[in-house]
């Protein structure tokens, strides 16, 4: 059996190790704003719930390893001390790691990962309005666990309402867990489905992914593709040129011979067909066709 000493490791291989071993783990999609009130929306999967009375769940937004600064959302929540925490199913998973994308300051992550800004009743920031479950909370406490890159910032949180969309509900109102189909993270690129087990999904690239809010109108506002196909659309670095568009096209016209001539709801299908198969690139092509 391999030991360690934590000491005697670096951060980042500490690091790694912990997230591999201490899954699956659930995920706290936060909703904070700033003083000015620009949104901001970020996962963690530090988090779980710790007590119900009070209700309370906590997240961690740990400093980063590689340079020591910290998240928008921690200085967020030491400004205003409110958050709303959006679970996370399978239905919204993609364009939950694309909100994952360390974006500029200002840069609003509903509209990158193109969710809907839901109003909260009782707090200033938004709920995602696609997240099935959503817990309106106030930030009773940030508690700091170190100075040093890797080092956690405890958000104590206290549930003053929360909303749980009623196709989740059984008729004698508990979570229907099969239907809810939660997703939770694991190490590397790796994440479970409740109802499926593992499956892995790219970390959100360094250079930025161009979001939905680039997008076309016609794939932005598609009603064909899902949640999830937006967020894989949206996380690639840029879109394919004119030139590897027409050579696409070209290539598959024997096995998609109207192709040319297919309307946007014909390319939208075929895109989402490439994109249950994890070919982004392909999919890309065909829409901008």
């Amino acid at each position: 059996m391999a030991s360690y000493i934590p000491s005697a490791l670096t951060t980042s291989k500490l690091h790694s190790l912990l997230l591999s071993a201490v899954a699956p783990r659930p995920i706290a999609f936060a909703s904070t704003i700033d003083e000015r009130g620009n949104p901001n929306l970020s996962p963690f999967s530090f988090f779980n719930v710790f007590s119900a009375n009070p209700p309370i769940l906590i997240f961690s937004p740990a400093r980063k390893v590689k340079d020591n600064t910290t998240k928008h959302t921690l200085q967020n929540v030491e400004a205003v001390k409110e958050v709303v925490i959006n679970v996370v199913n399978y239905d919204l998973v993609h364009q939950m790691s694309l909100a994952s994308t360390e974006y500029a300051e200002l840069v609003n992550e509903f509209e990158k990962a193109g969710l809907t800004m839901l109003k909260s009743d009782v707090v200033q920031p938004f709920r995602v309005a696609e997240s099935p479950i959503q817990f309106e909370c106030k930030v009773n406490e940030v508690v700091k666990l170190g100075t040093e890159g890797g080092a956690g910032n405890l958000v104590i949180c206290e549930v003053l309402k929360f909303h749980v969309d009623d196709e989740f509900l059984n008729e004698d109102e508990t979570i229907n867990q099969k239907k809810l189909d939660l997703v939770a993270r694991a190490g590397g690129s790796f994440y479970t489905r409740a109802s499926k087990g593992f499956f892995e999904i790219p970390k959100p690239l360094s250079s930025k992914g161009i979001g939905v809010d680039s997008f076309p109108d016609h794939v932005k506002n598609s009603m064909i593709l899902t949640g999830n196909d937006l967020g894989m659309l949206g996380n690639v670095e840029a879109l394919p040129s004119e030139t590897e568009v027409a050579s696409f096209i070209s290539d598959i016209g024997e096995r998609y011979p109207k192709i040319k001539e297919a309307n946007h709801r014909e390319k939208h299908k075929l895109a989402h067909k490439y994109l249950s198969f994890g070919d982004v690139q392909s999919a890309w092509k065909v829409l901008l066709s």
